[in-house]
């Protein structure tokens, strides 16, 4: 059986705004190239500091967006699952932009497939990452990966967020994804020393492909160049995919 293609697609330090429209870009390419592994890509990016919203939370007033933005950080509204996070420097994001179809027509399977991926990723560093009723995982009470996607058509759009050596104290501003009396960790916390997104990628990769039973492989420097210049000239800051 000949493993399904999954291009990967190392998009450095990006806006959000920008990651939104590189997802919608992609997202696109599915329905017009539908039954091609090819279209599948793993875009893992570093976000600048923004907190995000779920399509279920509709909690924030205008006068919690301001102070949350007074902060140094940008605030959005999506239509991803999940309530309230933060994403920052020190973080791996990874959004999967894939067809279940050529995987699994299950979302559930697809929340539960990242799930057991990130705990083998934390194996691999020797911390004991857990799920739970709540989405994620956790190491104890404390969150070490957000979880937050959609799906259309089982096209999978948004993704997942791990704490790599993100400053914490960005999340003590809100409720982490909506749970009282929880926290959040990162690797680095967790290990008692400095661990980078770049020392995670290699081991995320591996576990990605081992998870998903697929070959990821480097999107081209021109598409790389293409890709990133199409998110990055658009500024629509009401971007929504």
């Amino acid at each position: 059986m000949t493993s399904k293609i999954v291009k990967v697609l190392w998009a450095g330090r990006l806006s959000y705004t920008a990651g939104l429209r590189l997802q919608k870009i992609l997202f696109t390419q599915h329905h017009e190239n539908l039954g091609k592994d090819t279209s599948n890509t793993l875009v893992l990016v570093e976000h600048n500091p923004v907190y995000t919203v779920g399509i279920r939370d509709k909690s924030y007033t205008m006068q919690d967006i301001e102070k949350l933005k007074g902060l140094g950080a940008e605030f959005f509204r999506t239509n991803r699952g999940g309530l309230i996070t933060f994403h920052g420097p020190g973080q791996l994001v990874a959004y999967p932009i894939l067809n279940l179809k050529q995987f699994k027509s299950s979302v559930k399977w697809y929340v539960c497939q990242i799930e057991k991926m990130i705990i083998r990723l934390c194996a691999e560093y020797g911390i004991n990452g857990k799920t739970s009723s709540n989405t994620g995982v956790w190491v104890n009470d404390k969150k070490i990966c957000a979880i937050g996607i959609h799906g259309s058509r089982y096209i999978t759009t948004h993704g997942l967020a791990l704490n790599c050596n993100t400053d914490l104290s960005w999340f003590n501003h809100i409720v982490p994804c909506g749970i009282e009396g929880k926290g959040v960790t990162s690797i680095s916390k967790e290990l008692h020393t400095n661990v980078t997104i770049q020392d995670v990628l290699p081991l995320f990769q591996n576990a990605f492909q081992d998870q998903f039973e697929c070959s990821l492989i480097e999107c081209s420097p021109e598409e790389s160049s293409e890709l990133l210049g199409n998110a990055s000239n658009l500024w629509n800051h009401n971007a929504c995919l």
